[in-house]
């Protein structure tokens, strides 16, 4: 069974101006008001396994000291308590499917896994997330370090909370999504187990997800299950399957954090999440940001997309 989990958290984005906080820790709410866990329950049988909350955003740029990420401690008490959450939630048999919230919760996922013996993470983003204090000076937001600090490339106050890092081995990590531009993709090739790029995902025609069938997103085909394989033969069973929604191109999804061009369309997103999710011990969705989201719209395609591409999440493991 899934069992949803809200993180509703923005600690880990920087300030979309001084002084304001980001929008995305309003996304779980946004996401259950388009129907995504009554859908999930209905389709799936999905539990509600409730919200884990956060201390309040503070745009601390002005007094943060050197060598700290904003809001470090809310984060690492955040990353505690959500991966207490995601324990209870593997103790019980379920698959956790948790709905941020801002890619930093990335790190709670992984100290719960890293407690438990460790495995596989797939991080589909629209960027690689893999700046760090080896090659930036401007390390300040764990949602575009996240996979950095989830290999044990950061600071240890998030890399390496409670001793439990690197959360995920670096030889069964994949990294899929990112644009062309990526400064740190070169790094991310060399540290990585597989690294494809948008370009790479959507110009190879082994890895174009076949037509949606009429009320379809992502009517998995073959070619999708080609890339699959490839990304399970690194990540091993019962990975990590983390989406961020900049995967998506904007022109699809612009109601994120960073939109950049050339992401994919929903119909490949959904295509491949649906051949991902069966083998993926759990999940998480995040910087979907509703306040650029008005008339709901986008909430409402990405709730088809998370229905439709991760309603089998778990599947192969948990029965």
């Amino acid at each position: 069974m899934i069992a949803l989990v809200a993180a509703p958290s923005s600690l880990g984005l920087r300030p979309p101006y001084p002084g304001a906080v980001p929008g995305a820790w309003r996304a779980p709410e946004a996401l259950r008001e388009a129907g995504l866990f009554d859908r999930l329950a209905a389709a799936a049988g999905a539990r509600d396994a409730g919200t884990v909350p956060t201390a309040p955003y503070v745009d601390d740029d002005a007094v943060r000291p050197a060598g700290r990420v904003r809001n470090e401690a809310a984060l690492v008490d955040h990353s505690r308590r959500l991966a207490q959450r995601i324990d209870e939630v593997l103790d019980a048999g379920d698959a956790p499917l948790v709905i941020g919230g801002d890619c930093s919760i990335l790190l709670g996922a992984g100290l719960a896994l890293a407690r438990r013996g460790g495995t596989g993470l797939v991080h589909l983003d629209g960027h690689t997330d893999f700046r760090h204090p080896g090659n930036s000076d401007a390390c300040a937001s764990v949602a575009g370090e996240d996979l950095a600090a989830a290999v044990g490339l950061h600071w240890a106050a998030i890399a390496d909370i409670d001793g439990a890092g690197p959360y995920f081995a670096a030889a069964r990590t994949v990294h899929l999504g990112h644009r062309d531009d990526d400064e740190h993709a070169a790094e991310a090739r060399r540290t990585l187990g597989l690294v494809v790029s948008a370009a790479e995902a959507l110009g190879r025609p082994e890895t174009l997800a076949r037509a949606a069938a009429p009320g379809q997103l992502g009517a998995p085909g073959r070619p999708t299950a080609q890339l699959a394989e490839r990304i399970r033969a690194t990540a091993g069973t019962g990975y990590w399957l983390q989406l961020d929604v900049d995967l998506l191109d904007p022109s699809v999804m612009p109601a994120v954090d960073s939109p950049d061009p050339g992401g994919l369309d929903a119909a490949t997103v959904t295509a491949l999440l649906a051949e991902l999710a069966p083998a993926a011990i759990g999940a998480s969705v995040t910087v979907f940001d509703p306040e650029l989201d008005p008339d709901g719209r986008y909430a409402r395609l990405l709730a088809d997309v998370v229905v439709e591409g991760l309603g089998g999440l778990g599947s192969a493991l948990h029965r």
